[in-house]
């Protein structure tokens, strides 16, 4: 007969998550370190959302990286407006607009966006991080410019992709703060973008932060769909994410 196993504490539980487990209680109601570490999480996700996106600082690294890059704004007017108003977020500006179709860039096979999204704070402290180790992952593919973009959704990336003709976009943005993860970026891919799309045609790495996925574990994974999704024109539920396989080790043979 197997032996049960041994009881774990909740003090085991809480190391392994940052999720509220056995938050105990007073009466009725939460002990007050329980109800301070709350309103401390829900302040840091509200400040994340509200914090400035620093695009002119991504924008000189990227310069003194050598790269090509550009800032571009939806059609949202300040960040009430992006709150409210989500499909303007999906829309590039008349000035944006005519500032790529002048470009009139050459086909690519891929470009990068550089979102604000729904946590600028995770975007300043995490997307260079992230490029430095995805972009020598991209090697053997021609990159169209680095678009930084303000106000943004992610389904802005398809109208700059297809302005810009890029066969794919990767869209790194802020994702929307929980109050565990108020700095977590997420990255989309969408192979042959265009206006109208839904995120069935999208994969997305998500929760790329410091208490969650690294940079290089992301990177890998990112350039792993950027490869599959160009080679097989396809990305979104026609893509499984099977990049974890070329890690895993290999069964041994029974003898």
């Amino acid at each position: 007969m197997t032996p049960p196993s041994p009881r774990r504490s909740l003090a085991e539980l809480r190391a392994l998550t940052p999720a509220r487990v056995g938050l105990g209680r007073t009466g009725a109601s939460l002990t007050t370190q329980a109800l301070l570490d709350f309103t401390l999480d829900h302040a840091r996700a509200r400040d994340a959302v509200h914090a400035p996106f620093e695009a002119e600082a991504i924008m000189a690294v990227l310069a003194g990286q050598g790269m090509s890059a550009l800032v571009v704004t939806s059609q949202v007017a300040d960040r009430a407006d992006y709150l409210k108003r989500p499909d303007l977020g999906r829309k590039l500006s008349g000035e944006a607009r005519e500032l790529l179709v002048r470009l009139n860039s050459a086909a690519c096979d891929l470009v990068i966006v550089v979102a604000d999204g729904l946590s600028p704070a995770a975007v300043n402290a995490h997307a260079l991080g992230l490029l430095d180790r995805l972009l020598p992952k991209l090697g053997g593919y021609d990159l169209g410019a680095v678009v930084v973009a303000e106000g943004a959704r992610v389904a802005l990336g398809d109208e700059i992709g297809a302005l810009l003709k890029a066969r794919m976009t990767i869209v790194l943005i802020g994702e929307r703060p929980g109050l565990s993860a108020p700095q977590s970026l997420g990255a989309y891919l969408t192979f042959a973008p265009q206006p109208g799309l839904t995120d069935a045609a999208r994969n997305c790495v998500s929760n790329i932060q410091s208490a969650g996925l690294s940079f290089e574990e992301a990177a890998a994974k990112i350039a792993w769909l950027a490869r599959e999704g160009l080679s097989r024109g396809v990305t979104g539920v026609a893509l499984k994410d099977e990049s974890g396989l070329q890690l895993a080790a290999p069964l041994a043979t029974p003898v």
